[in-house]
């Protein structure tokens, strides 16, 4: 597995991360010992990024990781994330309400209940999982920085921030990584925030890199567990999937032509944007861990690539990443 670098941090990571949302909640059913052999056939795949956050099945994806570090060989790269608060609100779509919060002592405190959870003495990679409009990020990259001044965490990142917000945080901290969406389905980044992020050193770490599992099988959008949160996503609906039938069928005949899965095509795409990009590809199965980890050492024509960039414009896609008002989501 080749590697890339994580900003000026220092440290360096798996061309490909692995995403663990999945194996603790948002995405229907999931198995420990299905997700402990996930976990332990990736790190031997030279996988080294496991990603998680202390929202993601409130707290419990970080204990797994806690009881997969405990028990394995191997020496996994850690990135946690705090700053996305859960209620006990449920909302009509039968998700509960989230909430932001930036303010420096939940931060320190927050890295200190995930630093217990995942049973270490150091995260290598710890983001701010939202930033909370109503506290300036410059206020909680300080808190940030004095969590790395004080060897709780190596690296400092940022996810979802707008250009502007990366611009002022990277005036009090190297803003090591950002992470965002980021693949063929969702754009957004490229106009404003990645050019910040190239300019300041940094790295993109792509979540939902294949567009959450947004695949086409027999013609019709993947069966999801009735738990499954991508049930609201306007993108997942049967018009949006009929509307985008098009650039479904691009995927598939580029795919084909190539040689390639689907899912491998569009890590092939996402990686070709640039030495400074890392995706994050969620998997509980092993096959299809296996299968993403394959991506990073093949390769398609440039012409075929190009016609993806082309043909997958922001405006080309039917049906929005989030419901309207519901942005604070997985991720």
């Amino acid at each position: 597995m080749k590697t890339r670098q994580i900003g000026r941090s220092g440290l360096s990571t798996s061309t490909l991360g692995l995403g663990c949302m999945a194996m603790s909640e948002f995405y229907g059913a999931f198995d420990e010992t299905e997700n402990m052999a996930t976990l332990e056939r990736a790190m031997e795949l030279g996988i080294t990024m496991l990603d998680t956050a202390d929202l993601y099945g409130d707290g419990r994806n970080e204990e797994l990781l806690g009881r997969f570090i405990a028990q394995t060989s191997h020496a996994p790269l850690i990135a946690s994330k705090c700053g996305i608060v859960r209620t006990d609100e449920i909302m009509s779509d039968g998700n509960f309400k989230r909430e932001r919060c930036g303010t420096p002592d939940y931060i320190t405190a927050s890295c200190d209940d995930s630093l217990r959870r995942l049973g270490i003495d150091v995260i290598d990679l710890y983001y701010l999982h939202r930033i909370d409009p109503n506290v300036p990020v410059e206020d909680s990259m300080g808190a940030l920085a004095e969590l790395k001044t004080a060897g709780k965490i190596r690296a400092i990142g940022l996810s979802e921030p707008t250009a502007d917000e990366l611009t002022r945080a990277n005036t009090v901290a190297p803003v090591d990584a950002v992470q965002s969406e980021y693949s063929l389905w969702t754009r957004l980044v490229e106009d404003e925030v990645l050019p910040v992020i190239r300019d300041t050193g940094g790295t993109l770490v792509c979540y939902s890199p294949l567009g959450r599992g947004l695949l086409r099988k027999t013609g019709a959008p993947p069966k999801l567990d009735a738990d499954d949160f991508r049930r609201t996503l306007p993108r997942f609906t049967q018009d949006s999937f009929d509307a985008n039938a098009p650039l479904f069928d691009l995927l598939d005949e580029v795919a084909a032509d190539a040689g390639v899965s689907v899912p491998q095509l569009m890590l092939i795409w996402l990686l070709d944007q640039g030495g400074d990009i890392v995706p994050i590809p969620g998997a509980r199965k092993i096959a299809h861990l296996e299968q993403n980890a394959a991506a990073v050492d093949l390769s398609v024509d440039r012409a075929a690539l190009d016609r993806l960039s082309a043909a997958f414009s922001p405006d080309a896609v039917v049906g929005a990443r989030y419901t309207e008002g519901k942005a604070v989501k997985a991720g």
